[in-house]
């Protein structure tokens, strides 16, 4: 069986997604399995994710994917990208997927790929570093690296799924991935009537009360608040924050630590009362305030440039239906790293990919500390709790 890959947050999963994924199925072929690489509990711009991840992979299946692996915690609070390399990486271990569908603004998969190659050059680091050398923030180092070498198509940069797509094909270049290139052109901003509520405004209205009735929640979102372990923020895990960086002597090994700003960040957090605070007294201009945060979650779980720089040691599956089940029947075979159903299997994986895995252990140990129910904020989730396997498919 052949698949299609989407590398997600679902952050949480919502009728634009769905649309994503129809969309992909129909322009592919319906015999194709969806399968998808989606961050766990803590996501790409540097936060926790409004849900637990086998909540949101659950609700992606009935969403319409079949398989939902997970990107590990140390690529999911990563750069936009060693989070593509991460994700595509897993969809070509998989040895299943010959396509990755994304979403973009631009809708032309020429356009980006041109920028991509046009960023993958020597000449493009050159200019990059020179950009940064003269104080300008990575993003427009990159901007007028694009410019200088691609003409008027680099503008898709200026568009954030633009951007994270040309990643994904520089991806697909540089690991020699068996992946197509797809995208599908995204519709809407906060609120489109074809699609509902975008992601940023569920999490807005759940996290301050408000019922969403056009959100596409699945039942696995409304089963998660009534158990207490959700909507989750970064404020709900403020005091866990706290206590973690004021214990901390030092960050050099932070992934994102470099030019004085590890030092910047504790000083701020030995002062500081809040999480807002520190964020906002260490932000300059050279850096983004979504590096802030990831930096400051990694150094809250013990993540290491070391953790960063590796590639993913084997495949977890977080959620899948009767056709995701079959197509990892079939994938076992020929499958290029250790696929793991149930957590104790973890203990049989080689050294380096065991401490990925306590990685993931503590990174959810941390997380459920921020679920607003006590009784809920257990230690040891992540060896107790197997993958959702949703027996009837429902349409959203």
């Amino acid at each position: 069986m052949k698949a299609i890959g989407i590398i997600c947050e679902y952050n949480p999963f919502h009728r634009g997604h769905a649309r994503h994924i129809e969309l992909t199925r129909r322009a592919a072929g319906p015999e194709r399995a969806i399968v998808c690489v989606m961050s766990g509990n803590f996501t790409q711009r540097g936060d926790y994710a409004i849900f637990n991840k086998h909540a949101r992979a659950e609700a992606a299946i009935h969403g319409g994917a079949d398989l939902v692996i997970e990107l590990p915690v140390a690529r999911s609070l990563s750069s936009s990208e060693g989070f593509a390399t991460a994700g595509v990486y897993l969809l070509d271990m998989l040895g299943a997927c010959d396509c990755l569908s994304f979403g973009s603004e631009s809708g032309d998969v020429s356009k980006l790929a041109a920028v991509a190659e046009a960023l993958s050059t020597p000449e493009s680091d050159e200019l990059i570093r020179g950009g940064l050398a003269g104080g300008a923030p990575y993003a427009a180092a990159v901007q007028k690296a694009a410019d200088a070498l691609a003409g008027e198509v680099s503008v898709v940069l200026k568009s954030p799924n633009n951007l994270l797509g040309i990643e994904y094909i520089k991806a697909i270049s540089a690991l020699g991935a068996r992946l197509t290139p797809m995208t599908i052109k995204r519709a809407g901003g906060e609120h489109d009537g074809s699609e509902g509520l975008s992601a940023s405004a569920v999490r807005k209205a759940l996290l301050s009360g408000e019922a969403v009735k056009h959100s596409g929640w699945s039942d696995a979102y409304t089963r998660e608040v009534s158990a207490g372990r959700g909507p989750v923020s970064m404020k709900a895990g403020e005091q866990a924050i706290m206590s973690r960086l004021r214990a901390l002597r030092e960050l050099s090994q932070t992934p994102g630590a470099a030019e004085g700003l590890d030092s910047r960040l504790l000083r701020c957090a030995g002062t500081e009362p809040t999480v807002e605070g520190i964020l906002a007294k260490a932000k300059t201009r050279r850096y983004a305030m979504s590096r802030l945060r990831r930096m400051l979650l990694c150094a809250c779980i013990g993540i290491t440039k070391a953790d960063a720089g590796a590639l993913p040691q084997y495949i977890r599956v977080l959620a899948a239906n009767g056709r995701g089940l079959q197509l990892l029947r079939e994938a076992r075979g020929k499958a290029g790293l250790p696929v793991i159903t149930k957590p104790a299997s973890a203990l049989k994986l080689p050294e380096s990919a065991r401490a990925m895995f306590m990685l993931e252990s503590a990174a959810t140990d941390f997380y459920s500390l921020a679920y607003p129910a006590e009784a809920m904020r257990m230690g040891g989730l992540e060896w107790r709790t197997g993958p959702v396997i949703v027996r009837h498919d429902r349409a959203w």
